[in-house]
């Protein structure tokens, strides 16, 4: 069983394999399929990562917003249809450099 320091390195590599495409930029990202893929796959990855890591982990670091990112985990699995791209690509601009600065900072 993966521990605490674990994930948190499965968290950071995650971030790393979706920054590589982010780079493309918003257009790439809505226009290509494969690309739309990778990332919600490594963001699945990534809030998947957090749901095992521990409550008392979480709990000791109330400054990373853990349940929202695995209730994009969730929307991501279950809502697969559903999904909104202008909204995937807004957490990876948006959200992903301040969690990978929390990260950072825990790490």
């Amino acid at each position: 069983m993966r521990n605490d320091s674990e994930r948190l390195l499965d968290i950071v590599d995650a971030i790393e394999r979706i920054k590589k495409y982010a780079n493309r930029g918003k257009e790439a990202f809505k226009s290509d399929e494969l690309i739309q893929t990778w990332m919600i796959h490594n963001l699945l990855i990534l809030g998947e990562a957090v749901a095992k890591i521990s409550d008392e982990f979480r709990d000791s670091h109330p400054e990373v917003p853990w349940p929202k990112i695995i209730g994009m985990r969730n929307i991501l699995v279950h809502g697969y249809f559903d999904i909104d791209v202008d909204i995937v690509w807004a957490v990876i601009e948006n959200d992903l450099p301040e969690l990978e600065k929390h990260l950072k900072n825990i790490t």
